[in-house]
């Protein structure tokens, strides 16, 4: 079973539409997936299509309070979604957080059964949540959006994992994905460049292209594929889980 965690403190970069379409693109192949909505906005939750407002989710499983299987939700073939809870965001609060609270998520991804993969949708932040996420997983996504700020803002984050790995006596495994890639735009291609650059062997080899029904298919709660199927959202997150599954990288 690989475990992800999918992070970037900075927020519209396709973080959630990632996790949500990279996930599909596994189960359509037959892959078990399991999806963890760590985020207390719920958006991947939304996402999906799933109404999860009133329903347990990882909070009480953060909490003790449940377990994982017990919270597990059916999304589609071969998906399953763990919702936020509405508890989650109060957890997010909290300001002395132990090691062993901190674990529990870890703890309770050992429960899970028969799955391939496991992605945890984190918050755009730095606190009780992600590092919760960081001692569960051994691989972490990161989404990039094709612009400068976006760049500037990810020399920041690898620096927060290393502090995170001497901390925790772990390495992780880290895969860039590019999105919102504008494949005409100087900038774009500027960004794109310079993190296959500065990243070698970490950013996934295909560019996930800017595209109006990748924004339109979380209102309707339909990832890519349901939504627009034909269009180049759905072949680039297609393209990226051969990538994922076969380690390429450029």
């Amino acid at each position: 079973m690989r475990l992800f965690a999918v992070i970037n403190q900075k927020g519209g970069v396709g973080k959630t539409t990632t996790v949500a379409n990279l996930a599909y693109a596994l189960a359509e192949r037959g892959k078990q997936v399991t999806v963890i909505d760590l985020d207390p906005q719920g958006s991947l939750s939304a996402s999906l299509g799933m109404n999860t407002r009133n329903m347990a989710g990882i909070d009480e499983v953060l909490m003790d309070e449940a377990s994982i299987n017990d919270v597990m939700q059916v999304a589609r073939e071969n998906l399953y979604l763990v919702p936020a809870g509405k508890k989650l965001a109060q957890i997010e609060q909290m300001s002395e957080g132990s090691s062993a609270q901190a674990k529990r998520l870890n703890a309770a991804l050992k429960e899970l059964k028969g799955q391939d993969f496991v992605f945890i949708d984190c918050p755009p932040a730095s606190g009780f949540l992600v590092i919760s996420a960081l001692y569960a997983v051994q691989e972490v996504i990161i989404p990039v959006a094709s612009e400068y700020l976006s760049l500037h803002g990810l020399s920041h984050l690898m620096g927060t994992f290393n502090m995170f790995e001497k901390s925790l006596g772990k390495t992780f495994k880290q895969w860039v994905v590019v999105t919102r890639f504008h494949t005409r735009r100087k900038l774009a291609q500027d960004v794109y460049h310079s993190l296959i650059e500065h990243f070698p062997n970490k950013v996934l080899s295909t560019p996930i292209r800017e595209t109006s029904a990748l924004a339109e298919s979380p209102s309707f709660g339909q990832t890519i594929f349901e939504y627009r199927g034909n269009c180049n959202g759905a072949d680039d997150y297609f393209s990226l889980a051969t990538d994922l599954l076969e380690g390429r990288t450029l």
